[in-house]
């Protein structure tokens, strides 16, 4: 017996942090509504925008001053991330009340594979239009909901007509929906690849579908064949089951600080809220790194990144802090300013990983001290059970 033709949905929450926010401002619904960072600190860009705003061609991580020159009326809101994580959380009970293989794709943004759903709930526009009638009704919010048997073409179909819709992809209607569109619209197509692709002739995606594999692999290697595999409806990536997720594979934290950082002991500040949010979460994840890379942007944006292996695995915040500064003292002078500092744990490990490592008389480090590591677990329990504000760092520097 062959295995039943899949169903998945991609669910896409129309303009989702604008939506959310005007839940709050019904009075502005029919008007032009940004959700934008603050100009002051920094993050004065366009985060989303409602279907008003845009109709004046309002973009998404454009600067305020751009979208105020094409709609010089445009009413800004600030972002709020408590309420959107929120409003996930309520969006995704909704959807697993069809199925349990739901795989966020960002936080407006999910698959849903339906197949083994449909003896209760129909076939798949049926869920999908139901889909949709409980968010709007329930949550007061849009979404727009791709359905095919491939992940790609799900997502495809949910961007194709918004807001509010379903778009059934199929084999038979692909050559009329998705292959006239540019190649760049095909999911995974980058501005590189886009180049490389238009460069030999490939503006569509149908195009695409339509070349040989050898070219594609000629110009643009394994990834060739995974873009013809896409355009052409072959995807057979699975969607997880809700919650699962790949193994973390590094733990970062980076920050543009609300003015320029100038001095060993303002930087050093700087570095310690990152190295505490890092450390955090190693832990939290059960892992240790072997490196940490830190990573500086100036008031030019010009960026340098430098790494260093450590002599044992760590996830210590007093240890990450103490390389960092380090890296900070060897790569940046003294009074050069900082916009933004990222601190970055790669190459990890488990933290159950036993391997004996050659100890050496050269080397002034030594394995996590214990006494340390009881102490960042104490303050991990603490915050866990009264907040992340309950232990703060209290100075910059970690003794």
């Amino acid at each position: 017996m062959t295995a039943p033709e899949r169903v998945i949905l991609h669910c896409d929450c129309n303009n989702y942090f604008a939506s959310v926010e005007l839940l709050d401002h019904p009075e502005l619904k029919s008007k032009p509504v940004a959700v934008a960072g603050d100009p002051e600190g920094r993050h004065g860009i366009i985060l989303a925008k409602n279907m008003a705003a845009k109709a004046y061609g309002v973009q998404t991580a454009e600067t305020i001053w751009q979208a105020r020159q094409k709609c010089p009326g445009l009413i800004l809101l600030p972002p709020h991330h408590e309420k959107y994580s929120d409003m996930n959380r309520r969006v995704n009970a909704i959807y697993l009340d069809v199925t349990d293989q739901v795989e966020a794709f960002s936080i407006d943004e999910s698959w849903l594979d339906v197949t083994a759903s449909r003896m209760l709930f129909g076939e798949g526009p049926a869920i999908a239009d139901m889909l949709r009638r409980r968010v709007r009704e329930e949550l007061g919010i849009t979404i727009s909901v791709g359905v095919s048997d491939n992940k790609t073409w799900a997502k495809m179909g949910s961007d194709y007509k918004k807001p509010d819709a379903t778009t059934v992809i199929t084999r038979e209607n692909v050559s009329q929906l998705l292959y006239p569109l540019p190649v760049g619209e095909l999911l995974f197509v980058g501005r590189a690849a886009r180049e490389v692709l238009e460069r030999h002739g490939v503006t569509t995606i149908g195009a695409l579908a339509r070349c040989e594999v050898s070219a594609l692999t000629g110009w643009q290697g394994k990834q060739g064949e995974g873009l013809w595999r896409m355009a052409n409806g072959l995807d057979d990536s699975p969607v997880r089951r809700f919650g699962e997720t790949d193994p973390v594979k590094s733990v970062g934290n980076g920050m543009t600080f609300p003015h320029d950082l100038v001095g060993r002991e303002a930087c050093r500040a700087g570095l310690m809220p990152l190295c505490d949010s890092v450390g955090a979460r190693l832990r939290a994840h059960g892992v240790k790194c072997r490196t940490v890379t830190l990573q500086i942007k100036d008031p030019s944006l010009k960026v340098i990144s430098r790494q260093k292996t450590l002599p044992y695995p760590t996830s210590l915040t007093k240890q990450l802090y103490q390389e960092s500064c380090a890296l900070l003292a060897q790569c940046w002078p003294e009074n050069a300013p900082v916009r933004l500092m990222t601190v970055t744990a790669g190459s990890l490990v488990s933290a159950e990983d036993h391997t004996p490592m050659q100890l050496s008389f050269l080397e002034d480090r030594a394995p996590d001290d214990p006494r340390q590591a009881r102490l960042e677990a104490a303050v991990d329990r603490l915050r866990s059970r009264f907040g992340q504000d309950a232990v703060r760092p209290g100075t910059p520097e970690i003794r």
